[in-house]
């Protein structure tokens, strides 16, 4: 009755229809995670960076190539770090939101359609005034004008952060070694200024920050330091005297404050300009920390912090 009852069982040796189509969809699966597993970034390992340790330990290595079956492949090239990204961009806002509110207060010292126009807001020499900055069309149209409260609590209030971001980028940059301009730095920046102008056909240095920049990101860490000194200055000048007089009196230091702010404008306006000339792969580089471009190199060379992946 046992024997009987007893269902048949498939042979050993040949397997049945669910068993393969078991065995198929495992294989499939395999297949799957193998192709999640390598388009993943988890498993890049750390660069061997001798001469900068901190950098190591903070960007993944790139460095190996793929095949792919389409022919097609793609080189990530890692160029800034997440700290970067974040004090780059919550500067932008923060001097923006000083420059308006700088406006807002200069207005208060022009008022009136410029007949008391203050003489730090003027081009000129002693008493010769060549033109005077911010006309009445300028406040008018930009709605500047009788403001002067809002101005002045949005200054004193945002320039703590803006003073504490800078702070922050000193610092980075100076303990991870981003960049640091060297005494080859000048040289380079003529060459690259003078290629920028088309007055070269020489190309510079292909590297993440040339001669010129260097010079200019010391330059504008120079211009901060000069914008919360003198800003100091102006705005205790009772309490902080010794710095108001150092800085040559309460007149020459709101001097100072603001062609530095009229040198920050001028670098803007350059920079912009440098972005769009570089291309969107640059500009897209300071949002993801990545420029991602089509692979120029043979397929298993080695590169340096950087790699070729494929759609496999």
């Amino acid at each position: 009755m046992e024997a009987s009852s007893s269902k048949p069982r498939p042979s050993a040796s040949i397997p049945s229809c669910t068993e393969l189509e078991l065995r198929l969809a495992n294989s499939h699966e395999r297949d799957l995670r193998d192709l999640e597993d390598r388009w993943s970034m988890n498993d890049w390992k750390q660069p061997d960076d001798k001469s900068n340790p901190s950098a190591a330990s903070s960007k993944p290595a790139v460095n190996q190539a793929r095949e792919v079956p389409t022919g097609t492949a793609v080189r990530i090239k890692y160029n800034h770090s997440l700290a970067i990204r974040w004090m780059h961009w919550i500067n932008f806002p923060l001097l923006v939101v000083m420059i308006y509110s700088g406006l807002l207060i200069y207005w208060a010292d022009s008022q009136h359609e410029g007949l008391n126009a203050h003489r730090v807001y003027r081009v000129g020499f002693g008493s010769w005034t060549l033109f005077r900055l911010f006309p009445p069309w300028f406040y008018n149209n930009l709605h500047l004008k009788f403001q002067l409260a809002k101005g002045l609590g949005y200054h004193f209030f945002f320039m703590w952060f803006f003073a504490l971001n800078g702070m922050a980028y000193v610092l980075y940059t100076f303990f991870s070694g981003e960049w640091r301009p060297t005494r080859h730095s000048f040289v380079e920046a003529i060459k690259v200024t003078l290629h920028d102008l088309g007055l070269s056909k020489r190309h510079p240095p292909q590297r993440k920050f040339n001669g010129a920049q260097q010079i200019a990101y010391t330059g504008v860490i120079l211009m901060g330091a000069g914008s919360l000194l003198t800003g100091l200055a102006i705005y205790k000048p009772t309490q902080l005297h010794v710095l108001t007089a150092l800085l040559g009196g309460y007149e020459t230091a709101r001097g100072f404050h603001f062609w530095l702010t009229i040198a920050y404008v001028g670098f803007f306006l350059v920079h912009v300009v440098q972005v769009i000339r570089a291309g969107w792969n640059n500009f897209r580089a300071m949002i993801i920390g990545y420029e991602i471009s089509p692979d120029k190199m043979a397929k298993h060379e080695e590169v340096p912090d950087e790699q070729s992946i494929s759609p496999s």
